[in-house]
């Protein structure tokens, strides 16, 4: 058991290591296993852009786990979720099938948007998962949008809205967060703040750079989390949760989070030094979760190297998929644009 213990705490190097765990076991285990795909997924869909087997954009989530595993497990599956265009973590942590978002990616007929979305825009609807976003800041009046639909249905459920730090510099943002404290929309807006938007500091762009502050202008209760802890974003998330569902409106979150790639595949982030990342890689959120579990007798080290290796198997899996679907139809061009079936349309 000692040397189960040396080896978390070498594992962990500066990232948190629970002693006294906050959640159970089966959290824990959740969490390791949820983030490690979205990391294996994320690594793997970079390798294959770089192969250009992916094309178009490609922003991946790689470092900011913690934001969406946390949150997930605060929350319940009837609970609506929307995000920007680094959105292939996200559906991954509600349950979407690698399989789907993988053949989404090669634009496939059996991806999740039909092949219709690519990187950018991943929808699933049996998860609640409302779709990444292209357009800055579009998603957060959409989330404030979600969250009126289901005040007014009575049902409940909250919306949780995520942007990233550059978003709050649209106008929607503030029009969007008036609003949901006007009515008291049980909405929770999430700031994921890993400090250079498109490759600019926050600094650099505003003179407010504690970005939770921009809620208290609306009376929103507002907080700043340390998303590089997995516990830290569960137990925001339950707080604001638990707000919502009493009526009282929604919340602001700022995620202080960190991306280790760039802005996205194009970006090869010269502005930030190596000395900066590695530090934060000191503190990933994975090995921060692993190291507890070993810390506390959860798991060995090979049980979790297993976990990896059946992730990294699932992941092989889906890019098999991908690969072998077919493209849709040029026909497909012409469906899913309005809901009404034979709404008239010119066809050539």
């Amino acid at each position: 058991m000692a040397d189960t213990k040396d080896k978390a705490k070498a594992k962990s190097a500066k990232a948190k290591v629970q002693a006294e765990p906050k959640f159970s076991k089966e959290t824990y285990m959740w969490w390791f296993e949820s983030m490690k795909l979205m990391r294996r997924f994320e690594e793997k869909a970079g390798q294959l852009y770089g192969q250009q087997k992916i094309k178009g954009f490609c922003h991946l989530y790689i470092g900011q786990e913690a934001c969406a595993a946390g949150a997930v497990s605060a929350l319940t599956k009837d609970d609506k979720w929307i995000t920007a265009y680094r959105d292939h973590a996200h559906p991954l942590a509600l349950g979407t099938s690698p399989n789907a978002i993988m053949a989404e990616l090669f634009a496939k007929a059996t991806g999740c948007s039909k092949g219709k979305g690519g990187s950018m825009h991943i929808f699933d609807k049996e998860v609640n998962f409302m779709g990444g976003h292209g357009i800055v800041g579009a998603q957060v009046p959409l989330g404030a949008g979600i969250a009126f639909a289901e005040k007014y249905n009575n049902t409940g459920n909250v919306c949780m809205a995520y942007m990233g730090d550059g978003a709050v510099r649209q106008g929607a943002f503030h029009e969007a967060l008036n609003m949901a404290m006007t009515w008291k929309l049980p909405v929770i807006f999430v700031i994921e703040n890993n400090g250079y938007a498109m490759g600019t500091s926050v600094q650099r762009t505003s003179n407010v750079v504690e970005l939770y502050k921009l809620g208290e202008s609306y009376d929103i209760p507002s907080e700043p989390v340390d998303a590089m802890e997995v516990e830290n974003v569960h137990e925001a998330v339950a707080r604001a949760a638990e707000r919502a569902r009493a009526g009282e409106g929604p919340t602001l979150l700022e995620f202080r989070t960190y991306r280790y790639k760039g802005h996205s595949m194009s970006d090869p982030a010269k502005y930030r030094t190596k000395e900066e990342l590695e530090d934060y890689k000191g503190r990933d959120s994975i090995e921060a979760v692993a190291a507890t579990i070993l810390q506390n007798g959860w798991a060995t080290e090979e049980e979790l190297d297993e976990i990896d290796a059946k992730i990294k198997q699932q992941v092989a899996e889906s890019v098999k998929f991908a690969e072998e679907s077919p493209y849709p139809d040029p026909s497909e061009l012409y469906t899913d644009i309005y809901i009404e079936s034979d709404y008239p349309f010119i066809m050539d």
